[in-house]
């Protein structure tokens, strides 16, 4: 499976592609796609959407994750943050590639471990992750994890969808088995499971 990550941004967007069969992941490419500050909004949310489109069409990717936006103190910088989300989203849409968003502290806790994980921290585990990756921009690093953090989601959903098809692949060795004695008018509960 191919994944595209993308960090939405109006200045720079940064993306990174990944190969991930099962748990083993490599390195494709990463970069950033500019806008020109001294063009008008319009004109810059046509820059976006064409350097997104060239990667795709350079990399052909089958998946695409996008990082959400938090809201900032900012209200204008905010407002322009989610215009150059939206264009990160319609592009792989426009593409009918599977889009799927994840929080930065999703992110972070997948690819670090910690949600309140630093940017060279997520810099330095995607580099681990990756290894002989050459990041081009703490941008592209981010776009790389975000990448990660869907084939690690994906992978994790694949196993839950295994095992709800076959019961026996989340109880190995369940089967058949006598049940222990009881007293009368008393039943067995397991922590954490609810009858059915």
């Amino acid at each position: 499976m191919r994944v595209i990550g993308l960090d939405p941004g109006l200045r720079q967007t940064g993306w990174g592609v990944i190969e991930a069969e099962g748990s083993r992941l490599s390195h494709v490419a990463n970069g950033v796609v500019r806008s020109d500050g001294a063009l008008d909004l319009a004109r810059r949310l046509v820059q976006l959407k064409q350097g997104i489109e060239a990667v795709f069409a350079d990399f052909t990717p089958e998946q695409a994750a996008v990082e959400q936006t938090l809201a900032n103190q900012n209200p204008g910088s905010t407002l322009k943050l989610g215009m150059a989300r939206g264009v990160a989203l319609l592009v792989p849409a426009l593409s009918e590639i599977p889009v799927t968003e994840y929080l930065p502290m999703i992110v972070k806790k997948s690819v670090v471990g910690t949600g309140h994980a630093k940017k060279d921290q997520v810099e330095m585990m995607v580099s681990r992750l990756l290894p002989g990756c050459e990041i081009e921009t703490p941008d592209a690093a981010d776009a790389l994890a975000v990448a990660i953090c869907h084939a690690h989601m994906a992978a994790t959903g694949a196993v839950w969808s295994q095992g709800r098809a076959d019961p026996r692949a989340r109880h190995p060795g369940s089967g058949p088995q006598r049940a222990g004695p009881q007293r009368a008018g008393t039943r067995r509960r397991t922590a954490g499971v609810v009858p059915s």
